[in-house]
């Protein structure tokens, strides 16, 4: 379910301000949606499997986290990020 290298800094090129900016609001939450991604894939073929379905609903309170606090910060940013990322508000 781990992202690979490649995909990692894709994200974090396309979403950070530098190759580096793996800690910025929005590169944190690309690379969650992508694992949510992942997971909402493997939940579909493996239905039964809680202990994923658990980790799922983790990650996306993270993701609802990191949202709310980039909303209430930079709601510019925030518009911006739902919409490159086709989430919805």
């Amino acid at each position: 379910m781990a992202l690979s290298k490649e995909r990692k800094a894709e994200i974090v090129k396309q979403y950070g301000k530098n190759e580096k900016d793996t800690g910025s609001i929005e590169v944190q939450v690309a690379l969650l949606t992508e694992q949510i991604k992942a997971l909402t894939e493997h939940l579909k073929k493996n239905h039964k499997d809680a202990s994923s379905k658990r980790g799922l609903m983790i990650l996306v309170g993270q993701r609802r986290s990191l949202l709310d606090y980039l909303a209430r910060t930079d709601r510019d940013a925030y518009l911006r990020l739902i919409v490159s990322l086709g989430l919805r508000k």
